[in-house]
């Protein structure tokens, strides 16, 4: 009977477990490819070391050409197709012998049976030497034993391995590598990116996760997340057994983290592209190179939606190609991750450093656990730990300094924090984020794998403060923590009276300027006495910026050209190193002083601009010749507040040798509004067809999108549209008061009245139409005190009515303020409005003691004694300016 002839069969060889066991892959026939272990028939090999474990109790060391025997298979056979025969005895369970041949042609390539034999690498089965098959194996057994060759040398001991198989202190052997590249061999998978190897030319078995990835993971129990299973036979198929290198940069948990180096490029990116891995933040940071490709890899599979990726929705913000990118100039550092910036077409950008966190306030809870309130007069930036370095660091590096900023995300606006643009700004080719978390000034903000909503240079930015945590710096320094304890002496008279012969005797002073309230009106911080004083500039008048008005909610309307100057000073000395002089301190502890800029004199700079005049007491100060001369030229070149001088006509007195004038310059107006204490609202009549064209693009922007009645939430202070109850149009009105049932109180802007509406007649603005100034200018007349009894006021303000509202006058501004007191003439009769109501008996006349008015103030008081002589409306019961009545009128 004869023996039937083997069947030849084709795999793929996955795996080497000794020298004479080896795992091949079969060609699949659809589903996960099956695989046999084969041990090669009529030879055995020595066997490899096995460590100690759980269920090993016992350590073996390797015999005699172990190692050697298992490398010639994996060399020659590792990851390659080739030809095999497989039997299983009747007494296995699962193993299989056969014979492998080394290639898919088994008449030329190698049997590696008879190879290993040769180099007397294994030895015959006993009892086998007899079998006639093997007679050829008998003889390459007995020419590698007479040649002396592997097994049957003379120095077997010499080949077995010298097993590490543990790292006594793993940090310290990666440091030690400082990232050098160590030869490898992949001996175990246990998922998609975690792998154990062995570190050669030592010997040493470590666990090692791949830098940067995380796969989905296979637990003991054989459960698996989905794709896991497809991701270690991608790894497997790849890289199992295969000669590499790696290079170790982290540990975590006593598991290495490393990055596989490979001719065929980096496998986490090839694991990332083909959807079997996710980008892990930490992970990423340790990296010494390619994090960028993994996250372009990560990206790609995400938009092609690849297998962990299936169900993905980006939530990256689309943004404008043209809003994008823009650069400017850094005008203020809000604290350690805001700042505004001042762009090419003049307008201000407050922008937010992308995925970054300034240092915080650390949490002190009280025994109910609550929040505990912070101290009077704490002060964020002082106060809290590392934020004033931080708000320092970007202030000496970028106010006043040219940006590129990129956006990278808009975070909508949530409860009471409003919308923040989230950017990459770049100063001198550095990113001001990565450098603020590389000094430890600041903390990265961690998201979710599927957040796309962060910084353009994220992994950057986790490098950087993986090297701050490992240097223990700023927040995260145990020790050496910096304090700055500060005080302020704004609005403490008392404390600034402390201070004031410290820092009048100081002359030149070194300061920053930490907040601009006006042109001239600041507070800054004096490093040398750790003291934040407000400074008023001396020597100038400077018209007021818009401020909170006293008493009442809203804000008071801005002096002329007062917002100018408030933008000047600003861009000249906000968050600037400065020097000043202190020579006074007024009631309020507000210090009067001088204040240079790189040797330039800011109330100098201010009276040059035309945005101030110069104050009296400037006469007697050094510096009073260099303010007189700014002001002539300003007033020559007629800018800002001279935009309007004219010089009249002089009404010459000789008093006291002064020459005394009073400027005439009168614009045409139409009074729109009176209201109820005798102040009226006038429109110019030359703006009147710009403010009609402005009517006419937002109603007409209405009637092609009507708004959406109660989506816009008004807020005190908004200036917004909204329908006017009379005639249903649209119009521009401002937020005064919010009251009861959804209800605002709102002003008017361009007509001067007011009503109280829903919110439900209020909308948004289109855009652009928000920026006119309004065309309604409040006005008081000149010198006039309207009554206190509510009964002669209303007939006083009735008269006022009659004789000016919805006419065309003539008004001349005679006292700047809020509102400014004017003359109101009557082009067709060139009658003095106001002097006509004290003719009248309606009103009184009020004290000035300005000597360009005396004039205009006498012919005042001489009809106020015509009207009392008549004994007209007030003065009907006599003399009511005898007892000085606070019920007629007159103010103490």
């Amino acid at each position: 009977m004869t023996t039937p002839a083997p069947a030849f069969k084709i795999g793929i060889v996955k795996q080497v477990l000794s020298g004479d066991t080896v795992v091949i892959r079969k060609q699949p026939q659809g589903g996960p490819p099956p695989e046999k272990v084969i041990s090669l028939s009529g030879v055995t090999a020595p066997k490899l070391a096995r460590q100690r474990t759980p269920n090993n109790d016992s350590e073996t060391p390797d015999e005699p050409f172990a190692w050697e025997a298992r490398e010639y298979l994996r060399k020659r056979l590792v990851g390659k197709e080739v030809i095999f025969t497989s039997e299983k005895p009747p007494n296995s369970v699962s193993r299989e012998y056969g014979t492998i041949w080394a290639g898919k042609d088994r008449t030329k390539d190698e049997n590696v049976v008879e190879g290993l034999l040769a180099q007397g690498f294994v030895k015959i089965r006993d009892g086998a030497r007899n079998i006639p098959q093997l007679k050829k194996l008998v003889e390459l057994e007995d020419q590698a034993k007479a040649q002396g060759k592997g097994l049957w040398g003379t120095d077997v001991q010499n080949h077995v391995r010298d097993i590490k198989w543990t790292v006594e202190n793993p940090k310290a052997f990666v440091n030690k590598l400082n990232g050098q590249p160590l030869k490898a061999i992949i001996e175990y998978v246990r998922d998609g990116s975690t792998v154990r190897l062995c570190l050669l030319p030592d010997y040493v078995p470590i666990t090692m996760m791949l830098s940067g990835i995380r796969c989905p993971t296979i637990k003991q129990d054989g459960e698996a997340e989905p794709f896991a299973q497809e991701a270690k036979f991608f790894l497997e198929s790849n890289l199992l057994q295969r000669d590499i290198e790696v290079i170790l940069e982290s540990v975590n948990n006593n598991n290495f983290v490393g990055t596989i180096v490979h001719p065929q490029g980096n496998i986490a990116e090839a694991l990332l592209s083909q959807g079997f891995a996710r980008c892990v933040a930490w992970s990423l940071a340790v990296m010494k190179s390619g994090a960028s490709n993994l996250r372009a890899a990560e990206r790609t599979a995400k938009e092609a939606k690849l297998r962990v990726w299936t169900n993905y929705v980006s939530n990256a913000p689309v943004i404008p190609a043209k809003e994008k990118e823009f650069s400017g100039t850094v005008l203020e550092v809000i604290n350690g991750d805001a700042m505004v910036v001042k762009t090419g077409n003049n307008t201000q950008k407050k922008v937010f450093l992308s995925s970054i966190r300034s240092p915080r306030e650390k949490n002190s809870n009280d025994e109910e656990g609550k929040q505990s309130p912070r101290p009077k007069g704490f002060k964020p930036v002082y106060d809290i730990p590392w934020m004033y370095e931080a708000r320092e660091y970007l202030r000496k590096k970028l106010v006043g300094k040219k940006v590129n900023v990129t956006v990278d995300y808009i975070q909508p606006a949530k409860d009471n924090f409003p919308e923040k643009i989230c950017c990459t700004v770049v100063a001198g080719g550095t990113n001001v984020a990565e450098a603020l978390v590389n000094k430890g000034l600041a903390t990265v903000v961690s998201y979710r794998n599927d957040n796309d909503q962060r910084s353009s240079h994220y992994d950057k930015l986790l490098e950087a403060e993986l090297k701050a945590t490992k240097l223990g710096i700023g927040v995260h320094a145990k020790k050496d923590i910096p304090t700055h304890r500060i005080q302020d002496t704004s609005g403490d008279a008392a404390k600034a009276k402390k201070f004031f012969p410290f820092l009048k005797r100081a002359q030149k002073t070194d300061a920053v300027v930490e907040f601009v309230a006006s042109g001239s009106r600041m507070r800054i911080y004096i490093p040398k006495e750790s003291v934040i004083v407000t400074l008023l500039l001396a020597g100038i008048n400077c018209p007021r910026a818009a401020r909170p008005a006293v008493g009442c909610p809203g804000m008071q309307a801005p002096e002329p050209f007062g917002e100018e100057a408030l933008q000047f000073t600003k861009e000249k000395c906000l968050q600037r190193d400065v020097k000043v002089t202190i020579e006074e301190m007024d009631k309020a502890g507000n210090f009067i002083g001088w204040l240079w800029l790189e040797n330039e004199n800011l109330s100098v700079c201010l009276v040059e601009q035309g945005l101030a005049s110069m104050h009296h007491t400037a006469e007697a100060s050094e510096f009073g010749r260099s303010i007189k001369s700014a002001e002539e030229n300003a007033r020559n070149k007629r800018l800002g507040i001279w935009n309007d001088y004219v010089e009249v006509e002089r009404v010459e007195k000789v008093t006291n040798s002064r020459v005394i004038e009073r400027v005439v310059k009168y614009d045409k107006v139409i009074i729109t509004e009176i209201t109820q204490d005798g102040t009226f609202y006038a429109q110019n009549i030359d703006l009147g067809s710009k403010l009609e064209a402005l009517m006419e693009v937002i109603r007409q922007e209405f009637k092609n999108n009507a708004p959406l009645p109660g989506s816009f939430v008004p807020k005190r202070g908004n200036i917004c549209a909204a329908r006017f109850s009379m005639d249903e149009q649209w119009y521009r009105a401002k937020v005064e008061k919010i009251v009861e049932d959804k209800k605002v109180h709102i002003l008017y802007i361009d007509y001067g009245n007011r009503e109280i509406v829903n919110y439900s007649r209020l909308a948004q603005l289109p855009a652009g139409t928000e920026s006119d100034q309004p065309y309604a200018t409040e006005y008081a007349l000149l010198g006039i005190k309207f009554p206190v009894d509510p009964e002669d006021r209303l007939e006083a303000v009735r008269a006022l009515s009659s004789d000016t509202l919805n006419k065309k006058l003539l008004v001349n501004v005679e006292i700047r303020g809020n509102p400014s007191s004017v003359t109101l003439v009557d082009p067709a009769t060139n009658a003095d409005l106001g002097k006509n109501l004290i003719k009248d008996g309606l009103v009184l006349t009020e004290k000035l003691r300005e000597p360009r008015l005396s004039s205009l103030m006498a012919d005042y008081r001489s009809a106020q004694e015509q009207a009392k002589a008549s004994r007209l409306n007030l003065w009907r019961h006599g003399d009511i300016s005898e007892d000085d009545a606070l019920e007629f009128g007159a103010r103490r």
